[in-house]
């Protein structure tokens, strides 16, 4: 038990005094984790408010895609990205494999259907409630589906702090892809997994702990300072 708390504590000496590969390994994990979740708003957001204002022949078939998408296991979306990377592959030209460029796209497949399904909810929760209001009043559908979006934008917000959960944690993915090759592919989750299998067992949960102080601080920066200032953009 001593041995693992002054391992812990190593970690977060290491982590206060600014250890150039610690914080290189964790600005590579904030970079593939922010690429990942960027990307998938761009393409999430606006699947996802399509999908809950308008209702077309298969919509509810879409909708159970996109609720299966979000439960995929990351190794499945590993192994896809492995395929079409790999040298035999349709885009293996493009020699992305065991690359940060095939960690970002592993979790675009990942987060993506999360961020798409979390705001086709928000968006829908609010179409019944704004929808004839906006019609009344004589707005487009480009304005009306502007209005709805904006008031759903905190269910918005939960879908993509979700989504950077989903993406900071990831490992199964990641290690596929990117191979845990040090000072170019290491992120927090494949360093941990790494020393787990060293058995360096405390010291993966020190890096562990790291990686959860890292997660608490965005989270609270998220909910503390951007979900109040969309607060108040709604009161004006």
């Amino acid at each position: 038990m001593e041995g693992m708390w002054n391992s812990i504590l190593d970690v977060l000496k290491l982590f206060l005094s600014g250890d150039q590969k610690l914080y290189e390994i964790i600005f590579l994990s904030l970079k593939v984790s922010f690429s990942a979740v960027l990307i998938g708003v761009l393409i999430g957001i606006p699947i996802g408010s399509f999908m809950g204002m308008v209702d077309f022949k298969g919509h509810k078939l879409m909708v159970i895609l996109i609720y299966t998408l979000m439960g995929m296991p990351p190794v499945l979306a590993g192994v896809a990205i492995y395929l079409l990377l790999s040298a035999n592959g349709p885009l293996g030209q493009w020699q992305l494999l065991f690359t940060p460029g095939a960690m970002i796209m592993a979790q675009v497949v990942l987060v993506t259907p999360i961020i798409a399904g979390l705001t086709m909810v928000a968006v829908r929760s609010r179409v019944k409630i704004f929808f004839e209001s906006a019609v009344s009043l004589g707005a487009n559908k480009v304005q009306i589906a502007w209005l709805i979006t904006r008031e759903a934008k905190n269910g918005i917000m939960a879908a993509v702090v979700t989504a950077f959960g989903r993406a900071i944690a990831e490992v199964g993915a990641v290690m596929l892809v990117g191979g845990n090759i040090e000072n170019y592919t290491r992120v927090m989750t494949t360093s941990i997994i790494l020393e787990t299998r060293k058995g360096n067992f405390d010291l993966a949960l020190g890096l562990g702990i790291v990686l959860l102080v890292i997660s608490f601080l965005i989270n609270g920066f998220l909910v503390a300072g951007v979900l109040p200032y969309l607060q108040r953009g709604e009161q004006v």
